[in-house]
């Protein structure tokens, strides 16, 4: 009996047992529901070449001429991290071990891609240090990049990059403090990624400090570009 086969009577009988809700509203049949859908506030104007900021006209926002970054080339984000459905999602995602928000808010991730009309050749998740992955029991960002991967037909790597040490929550931080809090938090293991264009997978954007941390790992590694995706870029 073919796998796949067993891997969808699985999830049909799992869905008649514990109905989808909509991750935000609750209302029951799917895990989002129109209503909410259209609440969602997709970034699609006018954004900062480097870290993705919603801006006028310029190439640049104020804050990459200030602080830009070093090694990313480039943020997109897929939503506003905003009082919405998506700052809901990644609240369930991360905090409820509500693992099947992932196939949704994938979908969100490849429309960006398409967008922006972007290329790779292996999707990286942005890695949790071993000690809170232990703790949470999972990685949202690989959950994230594993649905990209199956949607982009692209491979997800996770062998290469990792944390090296602990850092503290980014939350209460300013820009600098931020980028000092990750820096040689991450290293590259292997070259296998050499030559490679990567699409580095996280949840929430806000300096762009850990996008841009990873990435200077990952060039390290001989990676030829590094394009950061996330779900929600906060502002």
């Amino acid at each position: 009996m073919p796998a796949s086969w067993i891997q969808q009577s699985g999830q049909f009988l799992l869905d008649l047992l514990l109905p989808p809700r909509c991750f935000h509203c609750e209302a029951a049949g799917s895990w989002l529901c129109d209503e909410c859908f259209n609440q969602i506030q997709f970034i699609d104007t006018a954004v900062c070449h480097r870290c993705g900021t919603p801006i006028d006209a310029t190439l640049k926002c104020q804050q990459c001429f200030i602080h830009p970054l070093q090694y990313i080339d480039g943020i997109r984000s897929a939503a506003y991290f905003d009082d919405n459905p998506i700052r809901s999602a990644i609240h369930q995602l991360k905090y409820r071990n509500h693992k099947a928000v992932a196939a949704v808010l994938a979908q969100f991730l490849a429309d960006t891609v398409a967008r922006h009309q972007l290329a790779a050749d292996v999707i990286v998740p942005v890695p949790l240090h071993r000690s809170r992955q232990k703790a949470r029991g999972y990685n949202q960002s690989y959950l994230l990049a594993k649905h990209l991967g199956d949607l982009l037909n692209l491979p997800v790597n996770t062998t290469t990059l990792e944390r090296t040490r602990q850092t503290k929550s980014q939350m209460s931080l300013g820009v600098q403090e931020r980028r000092q809090n990750v820096a040689d938090a991450f290293a590259a293991h292997n070259n296998r990624l050499a030559g490679q264009r990567v699409f580095l997978i996280d949840d929430v954007c806000t300096t762009g400090a850990t996008s841009d941390a990873c990435a200077a790992a990952l060039k390290a590694g001989n990676a030829a570009t590094v394009w950061g995706l996330t779900l929600a870029k906060a502002l």
